[in-house]
């Protein structure tokens, strides 16, 4: 197994921490890997460096972005239209998909089924991929996809295709603005953040008020820096059910590292790298250079 370097790209990554979380997941597995993050500002520009990896994972703003400059997307990819997993083979380059599998694997690990009336927040990369993961599942699921105005086009294509990928599963999607979202009542089983909203330095941003959540019975985040984000406080004092940022990003490394080189872990150990990624002294190490 010749694994030797990987890395996390995107712009900004300062704050990223997949290097702590894929770095413990290879010595878990015992290999001795480097996984570090790179600011990449000029993606065109960095591709032939990129070839130079055995593998990568991509962040904000990439993971469309970097579809054109890959030589192959595995079938999931394709259909998602959305990249955060790339291996490397020989400088040829292939794409993969872990976020909606992170999603789902968190959810389940915390004893939360995504079904029925779903609100997602968002209509970027991530958003997508959790989008395809639900069309992908066909649990009957019934989903709100909330967007700015000026990004509804981008969210009816998602929609759009989505609808189509899930033809009589019994799923349904729709589009709303954040206006409209304000002005209905709907219940729904879980409200799932998939924008950047809330994350460091902008801690002070919400992307739901106290209005949303109060209608929601579980509230989701994949914002996990900070912590504990305004809307997870939010929800946290109307006394919902939570399920944080972190044990997706954890969950979604491992996938990739089963794509990479067929890793198995040990439910114990998984667990209890969630917690421990997520205690506030560690983002906080992780932050000032020490993990």
């Amino acid at each position: 197994m010749n694994l030797r370097r990987a890395a996390v790209i995107g712009h900004p990554i300062a704050h990223t921490m997949s290097p702590y979380i894929h770095s413990r997941l290879f010595a878990l597995s015992g290999l001795e890997t480097e996984y570090t993050a790179m600011d990449v500002g000029d993606l065109r520009g960095s591709i032939p460096e990129l070839r130079k990896l055995d593998a990568f994972n991509v962040t904000i703003p990439y993971k469309e972005k970097i579809i054109p400059f890959l030589d192959e997307l595995d079938d999931k990819a394709k259909a998602f239209g959305s990249v955060n997993t790339v291996s490397v083979q020989n400088g040829r380059m292939t794409g993969h998909t872990t976020d909606g599998a992170g999603l789902m694997t968190a959810l389940e690990q915390n004893g939360v089924s995504l079904s029925g009336d779903v609100l997602l927040l968002g209509s970027g990369g991530a958003a997508r991929a959790i989008v395809f993961e639900t069309a992908y599942a066909k649990r009957d699921i019934h989903m709100t996809i909330v967007c700015r105005e000026q990004s509804r086009d981008k969210a009816e294509a998602i929609r759009s295709a989505a609808q189509a990928f899930a033809a009589g599963s019994g799923n349904t999607y729709r589009v709303i603005s954040y206006e409209e979202l304000n002005r209905e009542d709907q219940p729904y089983g879980i409200v799932i953040n998939a924008t950047s909203v809330g994350m460091v330095p902008h801690v002070n941003a919400c992307p739901a008020g106290p209005q949303v959540t109060a209608r929601c019975d579980t509230v989701f985040d994949a914002v996990y820096n900070p912590g504990e984000t305004q809307l997870m406080l939010q929800a946290k004092m109307q006394g919902k059910k939570r399920v944080f940022g972190m044990d997706m990003l954890v969950y979604q490394a491992v996938a990739a590292h089963k794509i990479w080189y067929g890793a198995r872990f040990a439910p114990g150990d998984l667990r209890r790298l969630c917690y421990a990624a997520a205690l506030p002294e560690t983002i906080e190490r992780m932050m000032s250079g020490f993990i």
